[in-house]
């Protein structure tokens, strides 16, 4: 499959990321999906700004988005976890009620990519994208194959050409 540019971003940008899991159990060294972030934009030669490990409870990652946003040195906050249906997976719902605009592509994008891989199964991420406070928010599923998947076919294509639209009054 060809992919498509519709005008080439600017090169030698690098991104700024806060990278957060969302786990009631997971800890530095167990938590895979947040190192395997963290490779993939450091090899793409993004910055990490922040690394944090959150519980799935939408007071404490409302108050992380609200507190991260205050800095300038944070372009990019990419969520991994607490994207499922299950009755603790909050993260979606704390996320969307803050966006201030959303990004509908990107859900709709990944799922598709999730079903070519998974099936039906898809329909129960809640992949979300979008803007608070001139932040690019990601929020992608726990898995470290989701996770592989959203920031090979749509995060680290794009992040560059999202955050100079944001920065761009």
């Amino acid at each position: 499959m060809i992919q498509l540019q519709p005008h080439p971003d600017a090169e030698n940008i690098t991104v700024s990321c806060a990278v957060v899991t969302v786990s009631d159990t997971r800890t530095p060294e167990t938590d895979k999906s947040g190192k395997l972030i963290q490779e993939l934009l450091l090899s793409a030669h993004h910055l990490i700004a922040d690394y944090q490990i959150i519980k799935d409870e939408p007071e404490q990652i409302q108050a992380y988005i609200e507190s991260i946003s205050q800095t300038q040195n944070v372009d990019a906050i990419i969520f991994n976890g607490g994207t499922g249906i299950a009755p603790r997976d909050t993260t979606y719902d704390a996320i969307a009620n803050l966006l201030e605009k959303t990004l509908p592509g990107f859900g709709e994008i990944f799922r598709f990519l999730s079903y070519q891989e998974i099936g039906s199964r898809a329909i129960a991420s809640r992949a979300v994208a979008g803007i608070y406070e001139n932040k690019i928010i990601f929020s992608l599923p726990g898995s470290s194959n989701a996770v592989r998947l959203g920031m090979e076919k749509l995060i680290l294509p794009e992040i560059i050409h999202l955050v100079t639209q944001i920065q761009n009054p």
